[in-house]
This record gives structure tokens, C-alpha cells and sequence, in this order.
């Protein structure tokens, strides 16, 4: 069987051009309804930044994907693995339908927080909402233990570490987005290694509207990711973590479970080292610091920019030894 590169190349570009092309027309939007970061406190900017990253990406990402749908359905398209792609769609497509649901909806629970502020406590709920809908609908991490309860409350953790990382580490221009690429593409090549071709083309339609953002905000941001952003960017990836199947009976690799951990090394890593300071100096987890691994390297004396380019090569690094797995 032939594998469908040419496919895959064009829903990376599909989904690229469109986030691209779109971000335009949310920045115009954000800037009239005042949707913007503000100058200020432990911020570099002078003016006010349209938060218009996170809708420029939820566009890109579900445009091609129900255009593309439409057009396998249509038998208009014409690749050696059609057929394997509409068998998928068929049988995940509530599954689809939840995880296309359930991202705009932790997009619109950040556009809360950017546009009010939300508390803690409650943008925590929604995210625990959020990730127990997708925990019901689609396939649940086990760990290898037999029980419903146990596999529930892991994957609600596991989204809710996930999304909160991404939401953290969003806090240099490029870095959120450009972790978020790498690690889609990362699981994008584990599940086409593994013929799983459907949960692959969601991991290049990722990566392409994640890609297709950076050019407006890196190194130079004309727009940011905002809450809504980030929150998105890391609902995605902790979704892509638990789509492909890394341990079978048929195909026994115990060690492959550990390869999400290292495909989000670095966004995780973060959230448990600030997590950790901030808990050692009894300030509440949730409250900003600059103590972040990105700070800490621009501290050494390196640039933002060239901090981040250092941050995405060690995560795509880290990653292969996940592909390796």
C-alpha cells in the first residue's frame, strides 16, 4: 500500500494557507471589539496585540478538515488510501464530531478569560467539562488497568496538564504555537508509521493551521495566541496524544506509552518546574512569574528569538526518540 504523502502534504498546506489567509480578518475583528493585549506589567510590547491567533487556527483546522471530509465523501478526491480515510471517518465520526465540538469550545472558554478575566476556579471547571465530554466520547488512556473509573479520571488529568502546559508556556512570541507544530507533527508521523492515516491527516491539518500562525507572530507579533490560543493549542495535542493506538496485542511496545510524555517534554517540563517554584515560594501555581524555562534561558544573556529557536529544536529533538519508541 502506497503512503499517501501527496495527501498529507496538501492538508498541512490546506490548513497553513487557511490560517494564514484568516488571521487577517479575525485581527480586524479583535481590534473592533477591543480583544487585544494591553501593555503592561512583565510585558514587552508598547502597543495594545489582537488576540487573534487562537480563532485564526480553529479556522484553519476545521475548514480543510470538513471540506476535506465532504470531498472523500464525494469519491472527488483520489488516493491509494481513500478508501481506509472514509472507513475512519465513518467509524470515528462521533468521535470526530466531539473533538470538533470540544475545540471550539475550550476556544471560546479562553476567549472568556481574554475578553473577562476569568477566575481560576471558574476556567478550571470548564476545562474539567470540556475534557470529561471528550473522556466520554472518544478512546480513554488505561495505563493497563482494567477499570472505567481509573481510565476516566486519567485522561481528564491528562487534557487538563496538557492544556494548562500549552496555556503557560505561551509566553514568548512563537514559542506556544511552534511547540504546539512540532509535537502535532511528531504524532502525526507516529500514527502514519502505524497506518492509523486518519488520526495522521488530524496531525498535519494541526500542524499546518499552528504553522500558518506563526508568520503574525514570530519573531515579530502583529497578533497573539491569547487564551483562547493556547488553550486550543493544548486541547489539540493532549486530543492527539491519546488517538493513536501505541501499545497492541498485536504490535507490544510497553515503552511506546511514554512517547506523548516525550513529545510534549518541554511544555511539560515547564509546567512542573514553575509549578514547583511557585509552590516552594507559596504563591498560588496559577499566578505568572518569569521563571519560565524560556526566562530563564533569555536570563543567560540569549535572545528571545534565538530562546525559542533553542526550545523548538530540543523539543523536536526529544521527539524522535518518541518516533524511535
Amino acid at each position: 500500500m502506497n503512503f499517501p504523502f501527496n495527501f498529507f502534504l496538501a492538508a498541512f498546506a490546506g490548513a497553513f494557507a487557511t490560517s494564514l489567509l484568516a488571521l487577517p480578518l479575525w485581527r480586524k475583528w479583535c481590534l473592533r471589539t477591543n480583544l487585544v493585549d494591553d501593555p503592561g506589567h512583565r510585558k514587552i510590547h508598547s502597543t495594545p496585540v489582537p488576540l487573534a491567533g487562537g480563532f485564526a487556527v480553529l479556522t484553519g483546522l476545521l475548514l480543510p478538515l470538513a471540506t476535506g471530509a465532504i470531498l472523500l465523501k464525494l469519491d472527488l478526491i483520489k488516493i491509494s488510501s481513500t478508501h481506509l480515510i472514509v472507513h475512519g471517518i465513518d467509524r470515528r465520526a462521533l468521535e470526530l464530531a466531539v473533538i470538533a465540538l470540544g475545540a471550539v469550545a475550550i476556544t471560546f472558554l479562553g476567549w472568556l478569560d481574554d475578553k473577562h478575566e476569568l477566575k481560576a476556579l471558574p476556567k478550571f471547571i470548564g476545562q474539567i467539562l470540556i475534557a470529561f465530554a471528550v473522556a466520554s466520547a472518544c478512546k480513554r488512556i488505561t495505563l493497563f488497568v482494567h477499570s472505567d473509573i481509573f481510565s476516566y479520571a486519567v485522561t481528564v488529568l491528562w487534557l487538563l496538564t496538557v492544556i494548562n502546559a500549552f496555556n503557560f508556556v505561551d509566553n514568548m512570541n512563537g514559542l506556544c504555537a511552534g511547540l504546539g507544530a512540532i509535537g502535532a507533527l511528531l504524532f502525526a508521523f507516529i500514527a502514519a508509521a502505524n497506518g492509523e492515516y486518519l488520526v495522521a491527516l488530524t496531525g498535519f491539518l494541526m500542524a499546518g493551521a499552528l504553522a500558518g500562525f506563526l508568520p503574525w507572530n514570530f519573531p515579530h507579533a502583529r497578533a497573539f495566541l491569547g487564551d483562547a490560543g493556547s488553550h486550543l493549542t493544548g486541547y489539540l495535542l493532549a486530543v492527539m496524544a491519546i488517538l493513536p493506538h501505541f501499545y497492541t496485542k498485536q504490535n507490544p511496545r510497553p515503552f511506546a506509552v511514554l512517547a506523548p510524555l516525550l513529545v510534549l517534554a518541554i511544555p511539560l517540563a515547564d509546567l512542573a518546574q514553575v509549578s514547583l517554584f511557585r509552590t516552594l515560594n507559596k504563591k498560588p501555581f496559577w499566578i505568572g512569574d518569569t521563571n519560565h524555562l524560556s526566562h530563564r534561558l533569555s536570563k543567560t544573556g540569549i535572545s528571545r528569538t534565538k530562546t525559542v529557536l533553542l526550545l523548538w529544536l530540543l523539543a523536536a529533538e526529544i521527539g524522535v526518540l518518541a518516533c524511535l519508541l
